[in-house]
């Protein structure tokens, strides 16, 4: 754009698009976690689609997986930014990386909770 204009529209819509497909790729690049949960991901989402009898109940299982890619996804963010500004212990650093792990750590009992439901409901005659 010219004049410091910020792009609009479309053009706006695919560069978001790039930044977002740039960010996974770091993410998968960097983050040993994030590859482990896309490939628990990539087992059980066709699981989910597989044992769900319903769209609710598929949404809810694969939903709770896709719950703890983003939770994982904000959590990298800001482990990078705290690391970003040093190496230095900090209280407040050390406080954001727990609570960003908190954050996965709930996304991954929120998918616990949700399975065992919706599977001991199926497994009912």
């Amino acid at each position: 754009m010219t004049n410091g204009q910020k792009p609009r529209g479309l053009t706006r819509l695919i560069k978001a698009a790039g930044y977002s497909l740039a960010g996974l790729k770091a993410a998968w690049r960097h983050e040993e976690a994030f590859r482990i949960e896309v490939i628990l991901f990539v087992i059980l989402a066709p699981l989910a689609l597989w044992l769900g009898e319903t769209g609710l109940q598929r949404a809810l299982l694969i939903g709770s997986l896709m719950l703890v890619l983003i939770a994982e996804l904000v959590n990298s963010a800001i482990e990078t930014v705290v690391d970003r500004f040093g190496g230095e212990q900090h209280e407040l650093s050390g406080r954001a990386k727990d609570i960003g792990s908190a954050a996965v750590f709930i996304a991954l009992g929120n998918v616990v909770i949700i399975w065992a439901l919706i599977i001991t409901d199926l497994c009912r005659p």
